[in-house]
């Protein structure tokens, strides 16, 4: 399969996400889930749920780039790129390194293609930068 980065489109910084073992995703947005979606057997009650883009701030008066403050709880990410994956292939995405040491994480993903992704963070929470690395695609393969 050719390079990762073949399949990953508008990357913010190419050299800082592709030091590691794949192609590092990045946040754009974090969300909250405002009042429930629902999912029904056949589809036909099908509702999505309300998001609120969760506030940020700047830590420095100087900064170009804020903050998600977030507490222990459920989230949903948007990530700035996105994925140009060819027919019967998905992407492997997993939680980087350095998000699950601080005590965030979420699922291992088999995707075709980048929506939005639960995030879970534990305890007392975690500080995120806008544009902050916090996920890897490890590989494509054919679904």
């Amino acid at each position: 399969m050719a390079a990762l980065t073949a399949f990953v489109e508008d990357i913010v910084h190419e050299p800082t996400q592709t030091e590691g073992r794949g192609v590092d995703l990045t946040v754009t947005e974090v969300y909250e889930v405002a009042s429930p979606g629902r999912v029904d057997f056949g589809g036909g009650e099908l509702e999505a749920a309300d998001l609120e883009p969760h506030d940020r701030q700047y830590r420095d008066e100087d900064d170009d780039y804020q903050w998600w403050h977030l507490d222990g709880g459920q989230y949903l990410l948007e990530y700035n790129e996105s994925l140009a994956l060819p027919a019967d292939t998905v992407a492997t995405v997993q939680t980087r390194d350095a998000l699950r040491a601080r005590g965030a994480f979420h699922s291992t993903l088999h995707v075709s293609e980048l929506g939005n992704v639960p995030l879970s963070v534990g305890g007392a929470g975690i500080r995120l930068k806008e544009n902050a690395r916090v996920s890897t695609v490890i590989g494509v393969d054919r679904a």
